[in-house]
């Protein structure tokens, strides 16, 4: 029988208490991070019971902002048996144990983050909890993923986990290629193109004197809590512009009639837009709504167009400074790319798998397909066997839209500094898509660019429309803006006009639920064949489709299904990405000989290949047992973070008892033997000696 919540205690806290979702406020996450994961070395037990509440309701809220129930298990947790019995005391303290870890990744999300400095703050006595909650994060792409340049050396030389074949170079093929080689997979990525990105596609122009950088295909990084293209960008240190987004949401009634008719018949009844301003506007909206779905209003089903309402990420809306391009080619870099390989032909079966490009035939033990769902739908790649009929049907009912742009490059910001987005309304219906919404990019890119966007039947009307044409309708449109204004729309330097639909490796910009279609398609979509072929892409996951983030998150879920497939079974595996030899004496000794700080008795090392301050080393206590021997010493040794280290340098000409009193006491840290340093911390030390490995570096020792 389940345990009452009132009964309930926590791993190293009292009872939480259930914070409510409408009083989260995410522009408050980073204060709290700070505040209460930055002195998380101290031992959590020995903290007193009010300051363990706060701390572990600040831990369930980071929690909840990227997208974990404060009080429950995800489905995903459920299925990979986290916990033995559900519901009881054992499930609270696994999911104080799991916010914890969360919210420690998420104070520094450059740093990998080791399962040894959980273990400094959670008492041994839930060792397991540990192990299966930093697992199934670790293993599900909720921690340690990115692009981080101080990842790498966690990522093992040589694979022997098997190999895989990455069809396709887009978000979801990145995203899936580097967790997979950090997973200890053998990776060759095949991409059509000459570029990686697929559908993100950043594009300068202009010269030298005058450039800016403009999205062509995916732009907006729609939400930021819970984003990982979010944390992607802190990674890279890469700033984020926030954007005004207009959204009007409205409900549909059934499965097999569109949100058009839906809108139009209730236009009609509640006798609403009918003089020409009023349906102007109204028309306006559903250009929005276009864009939103990237398809008409008469192919969109009026029963679950919004399906994926519920997993919104909440959040400002931000443009990428300096366009999208920066994560595309971090993600990129270091991935074997093949590039102008297109595929013929991809066989799977139980001995293995191939796939035919041209007169090259690449093998391996399994393949990840991440073709937009137009390639799809034009049967342009021969599966042998042929996909499932249930899989095709799928794939037939999805709709898969447009969205074209006209990109503009001008000789100065004539619509104001102060705009990043503005709307215009279209004379007549048929053209409401038309060129309704721009984006202005100066703040961004780099130079004075604006964006329009063409959505609905404009669209696709847009592909057949010759770009001369298509230049003077919307220049026409800006001066017809600015000109009452008494402002000079000039001519633009540059322009490039898209054409999604027509373009052979894509058409078409992103999916949506077509009428007659429904959610549940985008889960066929994703469903593996034969523990052989998988597929991943924005088209494959319901609950973010049609944006970035899910597109790299679907190469995150791909990765994860892989590696339980080779592990050969299907709850939370148990092996650790890397696989280390063992770690002896000699090599502790060793990074001793060198130490980054040493004083009278403490000597510190740390990871060269970085100064955060939340970055952790190691310190060694020697205390002289005999004078007259200097062989014949106690040394002790625990974890700390190079801010803890500054505190104590910060302590001056203080005895040496002083500084370890302060270290055990103030701190709370646990000094352990050698032993236990090279059992526990084996993973640290061969991070910091590998990092040590060819690099030329100053060290200043202070002796005092």
């Amino acid at each position: 029988m389940d345990t009452p919540a009132s009964e309930v205690t926590g791993p190293r806290m009292t009872l939480r208490k259930k914070a409510s979702r409408k009083n989260y406020d995410e522009n408050a996450m980073d204060d709290l991070i700070d505040e209460h994961i930055g002195g998380s070395s101290k031992k959590k037990l020995k903290k007193k019971k009010k300051d363990l509440e706060k701390e572990t309701e600040t831990e369930a809220l980071i929690a909840l902002s990227v997208g974990f129930p404060i009080d429950e298990l995800l489905e995903e947790e459920i299925r990979a048996g986290v916990v033995r019995e559900l519901g009881g005391k054992e499930q609270n303290d696994y999911i104080v144990v799991r916010n914890h870890i969360v919210a420690r990744w998420r104070s520094n999300v450059r740093l990998w983050l080791l399962k040894d400095q959980i273990r400094e703050t959670v008492s041994s006595e839930f060792e397991h909890l540990i192990s299966s909650a930093y697992d199934f994060l670790l293993y599900n792409g909720y921690i340690n993923f990115g692009v981080s340049s101080l990842f790498a050396p966690y990522v093992p030389e040589d694979g022997n986990e098997g190999s895989v074949v990455v069809i396709g170079a887009g978000l979801a093929g990145l995203a899936a290629a580097r967790q997979l080689l950090a997973f200890g997979f053998k990776v060759l990525v095949l991409e059509a193109r000459s570029r990686p990105g697929g559908r993100v596609y950043t594009q300068k122009i202009g010269g030298k004197e005058s450039f800016a950088a403009v999205e062509l295909g995916g732009s907006v990084i729609t939400g930021l809590h819970a984003n990982p293209l979010g944390v992607l960008a802190r990674q890279l240190s890469i700033p984020l512009h926030k954007v005004t987004e207009v959204r009007e949401m409205m409900d549909g009634e059934a499965n097999k009639i569109s949100l058009g008719e839906v809108l139009e018949t209730l236009r009609v009844l509640y006798g609403v837009a009918k003089d020409s301003e009023e349906r102007k506007l109204f028309d306006w909206h559903l250009a929005n709504l276009e864009y939103a779905n990237a398809g008409c209003l008469s192919n969109l089903s009026a029963a679950y167009w919004d399906q994926d309402d519920p997993y919104e990420m909440g959040g400002d809306h931000c443009f990428l400074a300096g366009g999208n391009w920066r994560l595309v080619n971090a993600l990129a870099e270091g991935l074997p790319i093949i590039y102008g390989k297109t595929v013929d032909t991809i066989k799977y079966g139980e001995r293995g798998v191939e796939v035919v490009s041209g007169s090259q035939v690449f093998q391996a033990d399994m393949i990840l397909c991440t073709v937009p769902l137009g390639v799809l739908k034009k049967r342009c790649i021969k599966f042998e066997p042929e996909l499932p009929r249930r899989k095709l049907a799928a794939i037939d009912r999805l709709g898969f839209g447009l969205l074209n742009k006209v990109a503009m490059l001008f000789p100065s910001v004539f619509w104001g500094d102060d705009l990043d987005t503005f709307g215009s309304l279209n004379e007549s219906s048929i053209n409401r898509g038309e060129f309704f919404l721009f984006y202005a990019y100066h703040t961004v890119s780099g130079g004075p660019a604006l964006v329009a966007l063409v959505a609905g039947e404009a669209a696709q009307r847009f592909e057949c429309t010759e770009p001369s044409t298509l230049l003077h309708r919307v220049l026409k449109k800006l001066r017809g803006i600015y000109g009452p204004k008494g402002v000079v729309v000039p001519d633009p330097i540059q322009t490039i006009c898209t054409r999604w639909g027509s373009d052979p490796l894509s058409y078409g910009s992103y999916s949506h639920v077509r009428v007659g279609s429904s959610g549940v398609d985008y889960d066929i979509l994703a469903e593996s064949l034969n523990n052989r072929l998988f597929f991943a892409g924005e088209a494959t996951t319901r609950q973010h489709p049609a944006t970035m983030h899910g597109a790299y998150l679907s190469g995150l879920r791909e990765a994860s299904r892989i590696l339980h497939v080779v592990n050969g079974f299907h709850t939370n595996p148990k092996k650790p990405v890397q696989r280390y030899s063992g770690v002896t004496n000699d090599v502790l000794d060793d990074l001793f000989k060198r130490p980054d700080i040493a004083t009278e008795k403490l000597s510190f090392v740390f990871n060269p290949l970085t100064e955060d301050l939340k970055s952790v080393g190691l310190v060694r206590v020697c205390f002289d047992t005999f004078e007259d021997d200097p062989t014949n010493r106690l040394q002790l040794y625990t974890i700390l973070s190079r801010e803890q280290a500054q505190k104590l340098q910060e302590l001056g000409e203080s005895s040496s008892e002083s500084k370890l009193a302060y270290l055990t006491n103030t701190l709370g840290l646990k000094l352990m033997g050698t032993n236990s340093v090279l059992d526990t911390c084996g993973a640290l030390i061969s991070i910091i000696a590998n990092a040590r490995k060819g690099r030329s570096r100053t060290r200043a020792v202070a002796r005092q």
